[in-house]
C-alpha cells in the first residue's frame, strides 16, 4: 500500500474523486476496464463515485485493494445511523 493510502486511512471522509481514480491507475485499472471485468456498466459503476451505491462500491474497492468503508467514510457512517435502531427501556 501506498504511503498516500496509509493518510486516507486516517481520515474521516470520502475520498475525493480524483484521488480514488489515481488509486484505481497505480493498480492497473481505469474505470471501463473495471466495468467490463465486473460485467456492470460503465455509467452504474461511474455513478458510485457521487452517490452511495454499495455494489460499486465494492467493485472499486476490491480494485484498489482497500476497503469500502475506508474509501467511502462519510457514506460508512451515514449508512450505520441510518440503521441504528433505538434503543428501549423499560420506565414504570
Amino acid at each position: 500500500m501506498s504511503v498516500f493510502s496509509d493518510v486516507k486511512k486516517t481520515a474521516q471522509s470520502d475520498w475525493h474523486r480524483a484521488d480514488i481514480l489515481a488509486e484505481l491507475r497505480k493498480n492497473g485499472w481505469s474505470l471501463r476496464s473495471l466495468a467490463v471485468e465486473g460485467k456492470v456498466s460503465y455509467n452504474t459503476l461511474k455513478s458510485a463515485l457521487d452517490k452511495p451505491y454499495p455494489k460499486m462500491e465494492r467493485l472499486i474497492a476490491n480494485a484498489i485493494g482497500v476497503a469500502p468503508e475506508i474509501i467511502w467514510a462519510g457514506r460508512n457512517a451515514e449508512r450505520i445511523e441510518r440503521n441504528r435502531r433505538p434503543i428501549l427501556t423499560n420506565k414504570f
